[in-house]
């Protein structure tokens, strides 16, 4: 058995991406004055993104200006400000007892919204009343007030401080049905509340607490098919606004198949006179994988193909001619969606001429013959596996080019299998590893893979290399597939009498949620 240990230190980093894009202006923005004249309050001092609003300023355009218009600024449109007053003269509005205006927005905010690309309104937004000529860009004086989006359809005119959502989902983009899929939630200013996460208008399990301004979900329960998720936070402290993060698109595919792995054993050893019955046994890996199997020689099926009980299917024939042959197995599973196919790696077999015997006596005619049995002994020998080393150290897990997933590879212990047995039954070299702990928290074994190499042999062994294995796409703890070395995996087979010497070129990868630890997994690597 060898022990491979990864030492593995990481600092996790959280980082927030804002997607920024372009947006339409719906009007003429408005040139603001230098000289701030007064504050204006809305009406109603509450309400809904599609009410009808209306500005009351604090007083009149004092130092001057026959016209007035207003733009808006806040989260989603220009910092030069989106017009939502037009160029219009002053006695075409209300005026108030203290020589103020009432001043009507042009259009709901839902309106200018949806006109400036705007999924979601959330935090604040100040709005600029300009007193101006009619005509030219002279301005004399602006009057300011604002409003507090709570969520994307409510609003308050409140002085709390606005805040906003954002969400993070883990693995990014896409996920298979079944597999851990992670929401984190990030409020900033970080204030108290709950995080609601929605798919579309269904909440996904109960509201979270925010802690030092994040929430964290886990969910395996997103079903397949395209997802908008959000997050909602509801403040629980009267200084601080809701807000709602902008959707986020996620697909949820169907789970991939398991993969399988087929060996092939030939029964007896690498040769045998022709006519003598020789035994094909083919073993897949799970063993629960049901479907057939397919005996060949030379890509030429043998007989007809073999149903897999219990992980294995086996195959007698007399019928293979005299010379050399190449043995495989080809697994077709019968739930393909379930299970992948696979083939064995080829066995090296030869068919020799028909042994011949006869007695000897003697006759008359003054000749006669006589028969010796001579005999000798063939030592049982045996088949022996040994390893350079207990303890593979692995450099430290890190972040790859494209920040999904951490990654590190390194060598195996040289690995040497002598075979010395009579009758050159050959043998196959395995390996499968469990899954990585520190103690605590874990990393999934089916992320890790490796790429078999043949470091040295003796001339009479034929080796076969097994194929590379490719380690799982940095899949959760949890997740219960058999990717990867989690499943036992063939490194080589051979055929033949001596020492042949391996190796392999192990790949390790880790979720970006992985915590940082010391992680050690066992490999355990198997000559048959």
């Amino acid at each position: 058995m060898s022990t491979l240990r990864i030492s593995r230190r990481v600092a996790l980093v959280t980082a927030t991406l804002l997607a920024s894009g372009a947006t339409t202006m719906i009007g003429a923005t408005a040139a603001h004055a230098d000289t701030q004249l007064g504050t204006m309050t809305a009406t109603p001092a509450t309400g809904a993104d599609d009410d009808a609003m209306s500005f009351t300023t604090s007083g009149g355009c004092t130092g001057g200006g026959s016209n007035l218009i207003m733009s808006v600024t806040g989260q989603g449109f220009p910092a030069t400000g989106t017009q939502v007053v037009g160029n219009s003269p002053i006695s075409t509005y209300q005026q108030t007892a203290a020589g103020g205006y009432v001043v009507p927005l042009s259009n709901t905010m839902r309106y200018f919204a949806q006109q400036a690309g705007i999924t979601a309104l959330s935090g604040e937004y100040d709005f600029t009343l300009t007193c101006r000529n009619a005509f030219g860009a002279t301005t004399f004086g602006d009057y300011v007030g604002k409003i507090f989006f709570t969520s994307p359809t409510a609003y308050t005119s409140s002085t709390q401080t606005a805040t906003t959502t954002t969400l993070a989902v883990t693995p990014a983009n896409s996920a298979t049905a079944g597999s851990a899929v992670t929401l984190t939630a990030t409020v900033s200013p970080a204030a108290a509340g709950t995080v609601q996460f929605m798919d579309g208008t269904t909440a996904i399990g109960s509201p979270v607490a925010v802690a030092n301004g994040t929430a964290t979900l886990t969910t395996s329960a997103l079903t397949q098919g395209a997802h908008q998720l959000t997050a909602a936070f509801t403040s629980s402290d009267p200084n601080f606004g809701s807000s709602t993060s902008t959707a986020t698109s996620y697909t949820v595919s169907p789970p991939s198949a398991k993969a399988t792995t087929t060996a092939l054993a030939v029964t007896p050893g690498t040769s045998s006179p022709a006519g003598t019955a020789v035994t094909l046994t083919a073993t897949v890996t799970p063993s629960s994988a049901a479907g057939t199997i397919t005996f060949t020689d030379g890509g030429t099926a043998i007989g007809s193909p073999v149903a897999v009980s219990n992980g294995s299917a086996t195959l007698t024939t007399t019928t293979l001619p005299q010379g050399d042959h190449q043995l495989a197995a080809a697994f077709t599973p019968t739930d393909s969606t379930a299970f992948a196919a696979s083939t064995s790696a080829s066995v090296t077999y030869t068919v020799s001429a028909p042994t011949g015997g006869g007695t000897g006596g003697g006759t008359g005619g003054g000749s006669a013959s006589g028969t010796e049995n001579i005999t000798t002994t063939v030592a049982p020998g045996a088949l022996v596996l040994s390893v350079a080393g207990s303890t593979v150290a692995l450099p430290p897990l890190t972040l790859n080019s494209t920040s999904t997933l951490f990654a590190t590879a390194g060598p195996i212990q040289t690995v040497t299998v002598t075979d010395t047995r009579a009758g050159a039954p050959g043998w196959a070299l395995s390996g499968q590893v469990a899954d990585f702990s520190d103690g605590g928290d874990t990393i999934n074994g089916q992320n890790l893979g490796w790429i078999p190499r043949l470091v040295n042999k003796v001339d009479g062994l034929n080796v076969t290399l097994g194929g590379a294995v490719a380690p799982a796409n940095a899949v959760s703890a949890s997740d219960s597939g058999a990717l990867g070395l989690k499943s036992s995996r063939t490194l080589a087979t051979a055929t033949g009498l001596g020492t042949a010497q391996l190796g392999a070129d192990l790949s390790l990868v880790a979720p970006t949620s992985t915590k940082a630890g010391t992680y050690t997994a066992v490999l355990t690597l198997t000559a048959m």
